[in-house]
């Protein structure tokens, strides 16, 4: 009989005891639905079992691993819910606040009763709580499979895999594959809606924050925009997925895609440069977006457009506004929360900024962050007609933080990397996963930080985008997606390295390995094809700005 420890509590069981019976067991216990273990430390599905001596902890749909776990099955049962009803398949697009926004693949329009028919054989799925299989096949077999099944996008997708194995899920006869963890059976989820959004559907479920409420879906007008605009650049190339992706570069296209894309988003960028022209009061464009998401390199193209309509613009960060250090505000740790808005002086921040919107000169400062204080260094500026600043910071969206300033001198922009690439129809690609791996990359070069050091502050740095940048994203005059459909190729040379150097002991481990099964989808892109004043060369140096 195996030796278990379930939170520090010996407990008796038999070898080849499921996780899911011993999870049933602590249920009570957990105020979120268990949804996947650990065991020994290693991520397990509750499917599996015991099967040795060990520990195990339980991970709830509460956490992002255990609410990215019930999203995927969510995500199978209306795959199966639309072939039973419509005898097609459908497409994951990408996600709006907690909801994932899907089209048909047929010429099905979307309608009430379609609606009620995936809302109830979803239901019915959940009460009958039916098992979802887990079958290793020899990649081959796998992809004869989805070539019967007619999903050519694995199949394509299976054709670029190293491994020689691949786990197919099943679902009453469905067959399917899920990149992730799956929860073991339907009747785990209880919560979801199904809805008709312009003209395609949206699978609305709990946030990992509130994992036992369904919360109303909230339009985000401007960013469904910006990603349908980034599906539209990926269809002008004839790649939506991973597999298309590694199909162009294998066949020798991929210096044509890159340079479409580049010009495709040259083009945005310019169009933000020609609404800013026409406000002719605008007198400050401030830029924020969370972590990685290209801001300083976008400011600066952006104020090259800006110049080719006449107009004298200035780079400012916001960062040179933060307090010194003594005053900077502590979290609950003791640490310095550099995050907050009140690490920044935005009472002089206002006095600066008005005194130049009233023609006055003004010495701007300096942040010296080795110091931990302000500094003046004769930086003086004062403001003509033409002259415009574009100011970049975590909080320019933020009312707070230029409160003293009027709305019509203002133009707002939220920048981010709004991911709409697929691994395939079913997987999409996250958002935080493309910034994380442009900021492991980026740290590496610029500050020396291992990708151990960078995976263990992105829990804090995604806190304080959820407090302090996400609640301000929609009131904004315009909205840029900075994310390449090539990047993630361009990232694997420099990212693998990096995570490959994260040893077993240490606590980002896991998420390493998971970053690197992700990276093992591409085929990799060399950077000469890439631009000097691409995005990407933000984070994987050789870039002709100063970041």
């Amino acid at each position: 009989m195996p030796e278990i420890f379930v939170n520090g509590e010996h407990i008796n069981c038999d070898k080849g005891t499921s996780f899911e019976t011993i999870a049933k067991m602590y249920r009570d216990k957990y105020a979120a639905p268990i949804a996947l273990c650990l065991f020994n430390g290693k991520m397990r599905e509750l499917s599996k079992r015991v099967d040795k001596d060990g520990i195990l902890t339980f991970i709830t749909t509460a956490s992002p691993a255990g609410h990215a776990a019930y999203a995927r099955t969510a995500i199978m049962m209306l795959v199966k819910a639309v072939k039973d009803a419509a005898g097609m398949d459908v497409k994951v697009e990408f996600t709006l606040g907690k909801a994932y926004y899907c089209t048909l693949l047929g010429d099905i329009k979307v309608n009430d009763a379609l609606l009620r028919s995936l809302n109830e054989k979803m239901r019915e799925m959940a009460e009958k709580n039916l098992p979802i299989g887990k079958k290793t096949y020899p990649i081959d077999d796998a992809m004869t499979l989805f070539h019967q099944k007619g999903m050519g996008d694995k199949e394509k997708l299976f054709h670029f895999r190293r491994s020689s194995t691949i786990n197919v899920y099943s679902l009453d006869g469905f067959y399917d594959y899920y990149y992730g963890y799956m929860l073991p059976s339907t009747g785990y989820v209880n919560l979801f809606e199904v809805l008709s959004y312009k003209g395609g559907i949206l699978l609305n479920l709990p946030g990992e924050e509130s994992p036992n409420e369904l919360t109303p879906f909230e339009e985000e007008p401007n960013l469904y925009e910006q990603l349908m605009l980034s599906t539209q650049w990926g269809d002008l190339v004839d790649i939506s997925t991973v597999g298309d992706l590694n199909e162009a570069v294998c066949e020798g296209n991929i210096s044509d895609m890159i340079l479409v894309q580049e010009a495709l988003q040259e083009r945005r960028i310019g169009d933000i440069a020609e609404e800013i022209y026409n406000r002719p009061d605008v007198k400050f464009v401030l830029v924020a977006g969370p972590s990685s998401s290209g801001k300083t390199t976008f400011a600066h193209r952006l104020s090259i457009q800006l110049r080719s309509f006449g107009l004298r613009p200035h780079i400012i960060s916001m960062d040179n506004w933060f307090v010194n250090r003594e005053k900077t505000p502590v979290d609950i740790d003791g640490n310095y929360d550099f995050d907050c808005i009140e690490a920044v002086d935005t009472e002089l921040f206002n006095e600066d900024m008005a005194a130049l919107l009233a023609g006055e000169e003004v010495d701007l400062p300096t942040f010296d962050f080795k110091k931990g204080k302000r500094v003046y260094k004769g930086q003086k500026l004062r403001m003509d007609e033409d002259d415009i600043l574009v100011i970049e910071g975590i909080h320019g969206l933020n009312p707070i933080s230029s409160r003293e300033l009027p709305d019509e001198n203002k133009f707002k922009i939220y920048t981010s990397a709004l991911t709409s690439l697929n691994i395939d129809e079913h997987n999409r690609i996250s958002s935080a996963d493309t910034r994380l791996l442009r900021r492991i990359v980026r740290d590496a070069r610029t500050r020396g930080n291992s990708a151990q050091e960078t995976i263990d502050g992105w829990k804090k740095v995604r806190e304080g985008e959820e407090k302090y940048i996400f609640p301000f994203q929609n009131n904004v005059d315009a909205v840029f997606n900075s994310v390449l459909i090539y990047e993630q190729a361009v990232l694997k040379q420099f990212a693998e390295p990096l995570l490959f150097n994260v040893q077993k002991d240490e606590p980002s481990y896991y998420e390493a390995k998971r970053l690197l099964k992700f990276l093992d989808y591409f085929v990799g892109i060399d950077t000469a094809a890439i631009p000097a004043n691409s995005i990407c060369r933000e984070f994987v140096g050789g870039g002709c700005f100063p970041v």
